[in-house]
Parts: C-alpha cells; sequence; structure tokens
C-alpha cells in the first residue's frame, strides 16, 4: 500500500486501468483500431505523383492546413484523405434540418429508436458528400498534375475509393464508441491530427534561427492550450428544486430535492470554427479554379483575400472575417442547440424549478438571458482559438509552423474527454482517477 500511494496519480490510475481486464480490453481494442487507420492512410490511390503531390503540399499553405487535419493522408492522397469530415458535415446538417422538418424532428422526439433512424439518414448523408467532395479534391490535384486520371473510368475508380475511405474510418469509429473508449469518430480524428504533430516538430526546428520568437510562440500556444481546457470545461450552475408527494403511512407528504443545471460557457464545442472555416475557405477553393496561369486575373485577387499565408495587410481579411464568423455561428449554433433541448419544458414536465423564477415563460426567459451571456464569454474564447496562429506568427515572425486552432481544440476535447470517461470507470471499480 506504501508503494502504491507513493506513486504519483496518473501513473497509478493508468496502472489501475489495465489491471482490470475489461478495461485494458477496451483500451487496446481502441489502439489497435488507430494503429489500423494509420496503415489505411498510407494506401496511395493510382495515377499519384508523389513528387508533384509534395511540391503541391510544400507551395501551398491552405492544402498544407488540410492535410494536417488527415494525419497526412490527403499529401499521400491515399483511400484516407478526406477522413470522417464528410460524415461530421453530414452529422452538422442533420442537426441544422431536424428543427427545421417537421417529420424530422417528429422522429428525433421518438426515444433511442428515432435516434437511431436519424443516424441511419445521417451515414446515408455522408456518401453524396463524400462523392462531392472526394471529385472537388481529385479536381484540384488534376490541375495541378499532381494526379492523373485519363478516362471517366479511372476517375470513378477514385472517387469510389475515396467515399470506401471515409465509410470505412466511420465504421472503424463506431466500433471505438461500442467496444473502445471514448467517442470513436473523435478519435479517428484525433488521431489524424496528432499524427501531423512530428511535421509540426520539424517545422520547429526549421525555425532556429529566430530561438527568441520560437519561444515565444511554444508560450503562446501553451497559454491556448490552457486557456482551451478551462474554457472547455467551464460552466454555470442554475440551481433547481423538485418537488414531489410521497405516501406514507397513510398520509401524503411532500419532499423536495436540489439540483442544478451546468450550462456549458462553449457549449457549441468545435462546430463554430468548422463553419467560419468553411465558409472562409470555400471562395479561395471556388475561385482556384479559374486562376489563369498566364495573366492576372479577378479570381487571382480572391485567392488573394481568402487565403490565411497572404501577407499583411490584405492577410489581415482572411482573420478578420474568421474572427467575426467565429463568433456569429457561436451564438447561432448554440441557439439553435438550446431550442432543440427545450430546458424549460423539460423542467416543467418533470416538475423542476428555478427558485425564485416561475415555471413557463419566465423560466425561458431567464435561463435565455443566461445562454446569451454566458455565450458571449465561449464566442469571444473560440474567435481568438481561431486567429492565435495568426497572432503567434505576427508577434514572433516565426513563419515556417502551421499550427491548427481547430486542431489544438479538438486534440484537448478529445482527451478530456476520454480521461473523464477512464475517470468513470475506475471510479465505478473504486480506484481512484485521473482527476482529483
Amino acid at each position: 500500500m506504501q508503494q502504491r500511494a507513493s506513486r504519483p496519480r496518473l501513473i497509478q490510475a493508468m496502472l489501475d486501468a489495465f489491471s482490470l481486464p475489461d478495461l485494458r480490453r477496451r483500451i487496446l481494442i481502441t489502439i489497435g483500431i488507430l494503429v489500423a487507420f494509420r496503415f489505411i492512410a498510407h494506401v496511395p490511390l493510382p495515377g499519384v505523383n508523389p513528387e508533384a503531390l509534395k511540391s503541391l503540399f510544400s507551395s501551398n499553405a491552405l492544402l498544407g492546413m488540410l492535410d494536417l487535419f488527415s494525419g497526412g493522408a490527403m499529401r499521400q492522397f491515399s483511400v484516407a484523405s478526406m477522413g470522417v469530415y464528410p460524415y461530421i458535415t453530414a452529422s452538422i446538417i442533420m442537426v441544422l434540418l431536424v428543427p427545421v422538418i417537421p417529420k424530422l424532428q417528429a422522429l428525433s422526439q421518438e426515444g433511442e429508436a428515432g435516434k437511431n433512424k436519424v443516424n441511419l439518414i445521417t451515414h446515408w448523408l455522408t456518401i453524396p458528400l463524400a462523392g462531392l467532395s472526394g471529385y472537388g479534391q481529385l479536381v484540384i490535384l488534376q490541375r495541378a498534375g499532381a494526379v492523373s486520371a485519363s478516362n471517366t473510368l479511372a476517375t470513378f475508380t477514385i472517387v469510389l475509393s475515396l467515399i470506401a475511405g471515409t465509410v470505412f474510418l466511420v465504421w472503424l469509429g463506431e466500433l471505438i464508441t461500442e467496444y473502445g473508449i471514448g467517442n470513436g469518430i473523435s478519435i479517428i480524428i484525433f488521431g489524424g491530427i496528432v499524427a501531423g504533430y512530428p511535421t509540426l516538430i520539424q517545422e520547429g526546428f526549421l525555425a532556429t534561427g529566430n530561438p527568441m520568437g520560437l519561444v515565444v510562440y511554444v508560450l503562446i500556444t501553451l497559454v491556448t492550450i490552457v486557456l482551451i481546457v478551462i474554457f472547455t470545461e467551464a460552466h454555470r450552475r442554475i440551481p433547481v428544486q423538485y418537488a414531489r408527494s410521497v405516501f406514507r403511512g397513510g398520509r401524503m407528504y411532500r419532499q423536495s430535492g436540489t439540483t442544478h443545471i451546468p450550462m456549458r460557457v462553449n457549449s457549441a464545442g468545435m462546430i463554430p470554427l468548422i463553419f467560419s472555416m468553411s465558409v472562409v475557405l470555400f471562395p479561395g477553393i471556388v475561385a482556384s479554379y479559374f486562376v489563369k496561369t498566364n495573366a492576372p486575373s479577378f479570381a487571382d485577387t480572391i485567392v488573394k483575400w481568402f487565403n490565411p499565408s497572404t501577407a499583411l495587410p490584405i492577410g489581415a481579411f482572411y482573420w478578420i472575417l474568421y474572427f467575426v464568423l467565429s463568433v456569429g455561428f457561436t451564438f447561432f449554433y448554440t441557439t439553435v442547440t438550446y431550442q432543440q433541448q427545450d430546458l424549460p419544458g423539460t423542467l416543467q414536465k418533470q416538475g423542476g424549478f428555478i427558485p425564485g423564477i416561475r415555471p413557463g415563460k419566465n423560466t425561458a426567459s431567464y435561463l435565455s438571458g443566461v445562454t446569451n451571456r454566458i455565450t458571449w464569454a465561449g464566442a469571444l474564447f473560440l474567435a481568438f482559438v481561431a486567429i492565435m496562429p495568426f497572432l503567434a506568427r505576427t508577434i514572433t515572425n516565426v513563419q515556417q509552423i502551421q499550427l491548427s486552432s481547430l486542431g489544438m481544440l479538438i486534440v484537448v476535447g478529445v482527451i478530456l474527454d476520454t480521461m473523464k470517461q477512464l475517470e468513470a470507470q475506475l471510479v465505478m471499480r473504486r480506484y481512484e482517477g485521473f482527476i482529483k
């Protein structure tokens, strides 16, 4: 017992996790599926010109940023180039459509069976979205001479392979959710992002000519990670009381219990940044189709204005727009999810009430006001995280490192969520967890 107590809490919790057969099996399954994912990420598609592909990604900061989320799969143009992002897009579309379409709204309120049907629709929607994304990716790489698809059959084969790769990764993610630890889709994304970090470290060594700038860049990154942890866990507790009647000894007694509703400061998560990045990058991607090599055109101007790597002062437009959209989409997505949850209606059905606030409209107005106020903090935090790479590069003059704020947000969020699940498993078995 003395040796057990002398070990650091984190190391002891990891040893305890591996000492439990069921939990050890879940951890090993998760690790095994991640290894399989990394092998799939290195299976190339036919018609790839490796040298041209490497040259394209090294000269295009936008593609380099997108490649970070695939863990290098896009740089190799493998079957896993798109990752699970078509599925994420389909999930976001379904979240927005459920409150708008009455049939979907009724379906989502049918309990577990209704949720399974909505999930099935999301899976079917993933296939055409993956096809469109795969074809767009193929066209961009073809125009750069990095991939050759000589005929319609070759194009169809490549697009079908990309769709199959996405569907297979979604299946692997669901296996992790069912048999492993954590949210499988998030862990697949986490694996792809973390796999690209060795490249970032290598790029960091290229910036050794500016040692002070590199140190400040690392400090800004560490401060951002701390802020992400704080705002991810931050919430406001709304006290709630429940009154119920109990029949005992021939008499009716009225009992009351007190609990709270945790209102998260950043309830929207990373979704607003995905929305904002998609909107900001879309004009530049579309304009790149019309760029002429022999003469400047309006398309060149659009590409320059909507490119994160463009030098100041024009380059500031991209990041200012990214900041504003992040704030706007945070409020939009929080409002949509708040309306779907219907907290005032749920409290009223369960006999709960907020002390000092009347049930019904007064409760709805109170909760809506609290949500709006704390969302300002979450929105400004997400907007700051969104432009952190730009601020870090501008302050330190370190241009070699392409750090993604969205990637950091995903990695920290997945680690916290997975640690909480491991914590719950250990505490349930009367072991000490990771978190005090």
